[in-house]
């Protein structure tokens, strides 16, 4: 006869972060919001860049418009979906009681933020597969090589945990309203002058130093390098490094769950 031995106590934490992660991917599914940033908004501006005369008048870059409108789209896409989607959502459901009842579960802060972000990797897969496909279908001829795709993983890994990190750090510190409107705001300044759609050198000599020091322009500009130029872009992979570090840090001494 068997005897029955309970063993009380939590799962493993990769478990429950695996678990999590999941029931984070759902929702963002299901979001049209997030899948109108995280694949129409990039789609469509990679359409009129790379497969319309639009491309030739903006300052993309020195090569084709579409090999450099590829990166620059990528870029934007983990903007995306690391940084305002996160955050918004992030923020309501701290406004709506769904962080403060994870708070009661043996699910740990760490584990709460590693869900979060897996989730996100998730979807970033999905945009890599949509936008590289796109940009193949328009002609894009990237740098091939282990080096440019080591260059691209390592920009996209480092690149979504520094802007997953941003957009935790505001929706554990502001209400719902206020994540939602500096959020999209941030978004906007940094499409517009934060080096995303348009190389360092072409903005006024007096902004370079300051938009090169950008999480978004070492991410779009690292990026660029890895597929135009075929290189690992180092120096823009420990600048987003150390983004990633110092925002992480303020994150974990300053996320509230309610």
């Amino acid at each position: 006869m068997t005897t029955y031995a309970p063993q009380p106590g939590s799962a493993p934490w990769s478990r429950k972060v695996l678990a999590h992660t999941r029931m984070e991917f759902k929702l963002l599914a299901r979001n049209g919001e997030q899948l109108l940033l995280a694949l129409v908004i990039p789609v469509g501006l990679l359409l009129l860049l790379g497969g319309t005369g639009l491309g030739h008048r903006l300052p993309l870059g020195d090569g084709r418009p579409v090999d450099e409108a590829v990166p620059r789209v990528l870029a934007l896409a983990v903007l995306s979906s690391s940084f305002t989607s996160l955050a918004i959502a992030t923020g309501f459901e701290r406004r709506y009681g769904v962080i403060k009842r994870l708070g009661a579960s043996p699910l740990s802060r760490t584990g709460l933020l590693a869900g979060k972000i897996g989730a996100v990797l998730a979807v970033q897969v999905i945009q890599l597969a949509v936008l590289i496909g796109t940009g193949f279908a328009l002609g894009w001829q990237p740098a091939g090589g282990p080096a440019a795709v080591f260059g691209v993983l390592l920009m996209i890994f480092c690149g979504t945990a520094a802007f997953a990190s941003l957009g935790l750090l505001m929706a554990g510190v502001l209400r719902a309203e206020a994540t939602l409107a500096a959020a999209n705001l941030i978004y906007l300044l940094l499409l517009v002058g934060g080096a995303v759609m348009t190389p360092v050198d072409e903005y006024p000599a007096g902004m370079q130093s300051v938009v090169r020091l950008l999480p978004s322009a070492a991410l779009a500009n690292g990026l660029s390098n890895s597929t135009v130029d075929g290189i690992v872009p180092w120096a823009a992979a420990l600048s987003l490094a150390l983004w990633a570090g110092v925002l992480g840090y303020l994150v974990s001494r300053t996320f509230r769950w309610d």
